[in-house]
């Protein structure tokens, strides 16, 4: 049975299919479950050297996916202080947090890419190779 469940989510998209996921694994009666969005700085996502004053995006994205992040916690039934929003790249930061916080399960969505995405890679992917617990990564977006 898992004590301490952390879910990575994107707040704008299948969220609750990854939430659901995580809330259906078996769990201690004082599990605690965290729900983790890690944003990245905007100029990680547009491509770096933008000479443009982004803060006010960022701030305008923070709020958003904290506002969506607690509402999400709401309709799963957890208390919205386990929610985590952190800034950085995403698989080094729930590592992080999974290794500071006792976290024994990870849940996360995954698209199911292939050819150059694959070869690329994915949060998802990143999040399985170097995790310090257990993985679930939950097919998300493909209807067959």
């Amino acid at each position: 049975m898992y004590r301490h469940i952390l879910v990575a989510i994107d707040p704008s998209s299948e969220a609750e299919t990854v939430i659901a996921k995580a809330m259906a694994q078996p769990r201690s009666n004082a599990a605690r479950v965290t729900l983790i969005h890690v944003q990245e700085p905007v100029g990680y996502a547009y491509g770096g050297d933008i000479p443009l004053d982004l803060s006010e995006v960022t701030e305008s994205l923070r709020e958003q996916a904290e506002t969506q992040m607690k509402k999400l916690a709401q309709e799963a039934g957890l208390d919205s202080r386990n929610c985590e929003l952190r800034f950085g790249r995403p698989a080094t930061e729930i590592h992080n947090f999974a290794s500071d916080n006792d976290v024994d399960l990870i849940v996360i969505g995954s698209h199911g890419r292939s050819g150059l995405q694959l070869l690329l890679g994915s949060t998802a992917n990143s999040v399985l190779h170097g995790a310090p617990c257990d993985v679930l990564a939950v097919r998300i977006g493909r209807s067959d």
